[in-house]
C-alpha cells in the first residue's frame, strides 16, 4: 500500500524508478541515510516544549511557562483543551497551568507540533508549485484525522470497554502528523530546484511518495514522539502490541473508508485486517451517506479547536 498521505496520487513505475535514479533523489537518500535531512522550521517555543519532554524533571509549570513565551500558542492550547474532541468533561478552563494539566505534558507538545506544521504548510515561501503540495498535504492530513477520529469512536460505541486504550485524541494528532516528513523532502526539492538543477515535477512527487514515510518516521523519531505515531507514519509494526486493534489499525480503516468515498481505483488493491468489530465499524461508515460522512467529518475538524 502507498504511504496513506498520497493516496490522491497515481502510480507511474516508470517515473518512479527514472525517480531514483536521479542526483535528487541521491540527496535524499544521502540525507536519510546519515539523519541529516532538514527539519521543518517550527517555532523555537515548540523545539523547546519538545526538549522538556525528554526530561524526567519536567512538571506542568515548566510547560506553561515556555508557552506564554508565544502567545499564539498559548491561546490555542487553551481552546484546544476546550474543545469537544479534547474535553471529555466538558468542563471550561480559562487558565494556562489548567489547561497544560488536563491534557498533559506530552499531549501539549504532540498539539504544539501538528499546529506548527499546519501553519508551515500554508504560509511557507517556497515556489507555487510546492506552495501547492503542502497546502493539498495539510487538507489531506486534516481529513486523515478527523476520519481516524471518527473510527475510533465507531469501536468504542461498539466495545467502550474493550478499546478503552484508543484516544479519539490522539487518533486525531497521530493522523495529522503522518506525513510531516513530506515537508522536508519538498523543501529539499525547493533547494534542489534554487540551484538551477531540473527535475520534472511528477518525477518529484513519485520520490515523495516512496520516502515520505521513512523520512517522517526520522522527523517523529527525532522529536520523540511514540511508536503509535511512527507505525502510522511509516505504514508498518514496529513493536508488538497488546491491544487487538493498534492505531495503524485505525488509521488503515480510515484509509479504506476515505478510498471508498473517493471511489479510488486503489481501494481494489487495497486489503485491510481487522477483527469482526473493525468489520462492523468499516461497515456502518461505509453506508453513511456522502452527505452525513462530509457532515461527520467537518464537525470533527470544526470540534478539534485547531
Amino acid at each position: 500500500m502507498n504511504h496513506l498521505s498520497f493516496y490522491w496520487l497515481p502510480d507511474h513505475h516508470q517515473m518512479l524508478i527514472q525517480g531514483l535514479e536521479s542526483e535528487f533523489s541521491q540527496l535524499v537518500e544521502h540525507s536519510l541515510s546519515t539523519g541529516k535531512i532538514s527539519l521543518p522550521p517550527i517555532p523555537d517555543v515548540v523545539l523547546k516544549i519538545q526538549r522538556l519532554c525528554t526530561l524526567e524533571s519536567t512538571e506542568i509549570s515548566d510547560v506553561a511557562d515556555c508557552l506564554l513565551e508565544d502567545p499564539g500558542l498559548t491561546a490555542i492550547v487553551v481552546r484546544v483543551a476546550n474543545s469537544v474532541v479534547f474535553n471529555r468533561r466538558n468542563i471550561t478552563c480559562t487558565d494556562l497551568v489548567t489547561a497544560v494539566s488536563r491534557l498533559g505534558i506530552l499531549r501539549v507538545r504532540d498539539i504544539v507540533t501538528a499546529q506548527a506544521i499546519e501553519q508551515l504548510k500554508h504560509s511557507v515561501n517556497l515556489s507555487k508549485e510546492c506552495n501547492k503540495i503542502l497546502v493539498n498535504s495539510a487538507a489531506i492530513s486534516r481529513e486523515l484525522g478527523a476520519t481516524m477520529v471518527m473510527v475510533t469512536h465507531a469501536f468504542k460505541q461498539l466495545e467502550p470497554n474493550r478499546y478503552q486504550h484508543l484516544e479519539q485524541e490522539k487518533a486525531l494528532l497521530v493522523g495529522l502528523l503522518a506525513d510531516i516528513g513530506l515537508f522536508c523532502l519538498v523543501h529539499e526539492y525547493h533547494l534542489y530546484l534554487e540551484k538551477g538543477n531540473y527535475l520534472d515535477q511528477n518525477i518529484a512527487l513519485q520520490i515523495f511518495q516512496s520516502r515520505c514515510s521513512k523520512t517522517s518516521q526520522l522527523v517523529l523519531r527525532s522529536w520523540g514522539f511514540d511508536s503509535d505515531f511512527l507505525e502510522v507514519a511509516g505504514n508498518e509494526s514496529l513493536v508488538a502490541s497488546s491491544h487487538e486493534v493498534s492505531y495503524l489499525d485505525v488509521a488503515r480503516i480510515a484509509h479504506h473508508l476515505l478510498l471508498f468515498r473517493r471511489q479510488d481505483e486503489e481501494i481494489e488493491e487495497h486489503d485491510v485486517e481487522i477483527n469482526a468489530t473493525g468489520a462492523e465499524v468499516l461497515y456502518n461508515l461505509s453506508n453513511l451517506s456522502e452527505l452525513e460522512f462530509k457532515s461527520k467529518l467537518n464537525d470533527v475538524i470544526n470540534a478539534s479547536g485547531f
